[in-house]
């Protein structure tokens, strides 16, 4: 595998979806940057944007699954919609520490108050997520495939 991402990284539709889910100073009173999932995924695009590199470095590790901020459901299952598609359905290449995952697993946090599991196949992920949040998942996949 290489370092560059396969087909490229749409980094500006990330970038807005992660703009259209922070809540901003306005809402939390000072900016959390990493300490916070958005925070940590917008951190993680803008430093994609400098150097494009296909992996994040201890990116999983490193999401903060203890951010318990109310995120907009819409925007977040829009954003995890998006970057889906942007996944090239790597399937045994799938690598945890892949920018995709990474930032897919910062959304989930907001979401779904977890991280979830994921094989490199965007149907495989929908049909897990169907069995633990039906609706969540429909709304998703509906946005997948439009």
């Amino acid at each position: 595998m290489g370092e560059g991402h396969k087909k490229g990284l749409n980094a500006e539709l990330v970038w807005e979806d992660l703009e259209n889910c922070c809540k901003g100073e306005a809402m939390c009173r000072v900016c959390q940057g990493k300490g916070c999932t958005i925070g940590f995924a917008k951190q993680c695009i803008k430093d994609y944007q400098r150097e494009p590199k296909r992996e994040v470095p201890g990116g999983v590790k490193h999401v903060p699954t203890m951010d318990f901020k109310v995120y907009d459901e819409c925007g977040l299952e829009t954003a995890i919609a998006h970057i889906l598609k942007e996944c090239k359905d790597c399937k045994e290449d799938h690598s945890e520490n892949c920018i995709i995952n990474v930032i897919r697993n910062c959304y989930e946090v907001g979401l779904l108050g977890e991280a979830h599991p994921y094989e490199g196949s965007a149907l495989q992920y929908l049909m897990f997520l169907k069995a633990d949040f039906p609706d969540k998942a429909a709304h998703i996949a509906e946005l997948y495939m439009n």
